[in-house]
């Protein structure tokens, strides 16, 4: 009777573990989408939450969760902490450049967990996945593209061949591939053209933004680019009002300024944010490794085909810039990309 006995207690623990795998498979695959700020007019942000929306469309057992964390970079690790001790996520995906030592301390609490970042270089730990874009060569095509019109007869342009960059606020990325990228590509126009920085100091305040393009402008800059999430808005009134070019990272922007916006260069965070959860559900994704991806990987493209870019630049000008982003496109451009190391 005690062996009878013991062997239904047996069967039926193995049982309960197994209904127990069954009902934790039941509930399918969570992603959390941890935004380091706000999505709203934040073009890399909106396109890492639609990347996700399109994984899951037509995937029932899949559910996406996104959590604006705010500008305190303070309070990340305490909140994603939070967030991923409830065990209610399989993948937190995000991007930003101080997320990957954020999510190696908490990977280190929470084993179960992924994450995956893009806009980040981190290698080694074997619950990350992070994706660097290129935008060294995204930088060296809109300066390229800058220095070209600076130094040309167009109608703002000047005789100063000085250009013009606003940031929000500096991170390694910027300070070592976005502005040494966007110079380079100047200098192959003109080596005599100049750089005028500025930084905001936030992501937000439209007001100083648009108070620095105007004081950028009465100094002789006549084109300006920006990595400023909101307070571009800013930079775009100014432009319009003094009658400067820009050239713009990271978004459609041609609407916003028709024949003033010139260029717009883009990086490929939607798709490259759903084909990275695609393999993580999937089970294919390779984590512990950094993935540089670019023009050649498709990744990054210039937006060549709108009419506002073929209307509002000389065919020359054009042409030009299109060839350097075929070149990088076909991997027959040889330049050395600066190291993000401390």
């Amino acid at each position: 009777m005690k062996k009878l006995l013991l062997m239904i207690v047996i069967i039926a623990m193995a049982f309960y573990a197994w209904a127990g795998g069954k009902a934790e498979q039941s509930q399918g695959f969570s992603v959390l989408v941890y935004v380091t700020g706000v999505t709203a007019g934040s073009p890399g942000y909106e396109m890492m939450v639609q990347g996700a929306q399109d994984f899951a469309q037509g995937k029932s057992d899949v559910t996406i969760k996104v959590y604006e964390a705010g500008f305190n970079q303070a309070e990340w690790e305490s909140q994603l902490n939070d967030l991923v001790s409830t065990g209610s996520y399989d993948v937190v995906l995000s991007s930003n450049p101080s997320l990957p030592d954020i999510c190696d301390a908490v990977s280190k609490r929470f084993s179960n967990v992924k994450f995956i970042i893009t806009d980040a270089d981190y290698s080694g730990n074997s619950s990350m996945a992070t994706y660097l874009f290129n935008q060294y060569e995204q930088s060296l095509v809109l300066g390229y593209l800058a220095g070209l019109v600076t130094v040309s007869s167009m109608e703002k342009a000047n005789t100063s061949k000085t250009i013009g960059f606003i940031a929000s606020q500096e991170f390694p990325l910027l300070n070592k591939h976005m502005i040494p990228g966007f110079i380079d590509g100047a200098h192959m126009a003109d080596p005599a053209i100049k750089l005028d920085y500025r930084v905001i100091g936030n992501w937000y305040d439209a007001t100083k933004a648009g108070e620095l393009a105007a004081s950028m402008i009465a100094s002789g800059v006549d084109v300006i680019t920006s990595i400023a999430g909101g307070a571009a808005q800013g930079i775009v009134a100014v432009a319009k009002q003094k009658g400067a070019y820009l050239v713009s990272f990271n978004e459609d922007a041609y609407e916003q300024a028709p024949s003033l916006v010139l260029g717009c260069c883009l990086i490929g965070q939607r798709e490259l944010c759903s084909t990275a959860l695609q393999k993580a559900y999937e089970g294919s994704l390779e984590y512990g490794k950094s993935t540089i991806v670019g023009f050649k990987e498709g990744y990054i493209s210039l937006l060549d085909q709108d009419p506002l870019f073929i209307s509002s630049l000389p065919s020359d000008i054009r042409e030009k810039v299109v060839g350097l982003a075929d070149k990088l496109k076909e991997g027959k451009l040889e330049y050395s990309l600066p190291s993000l190391d401390k």
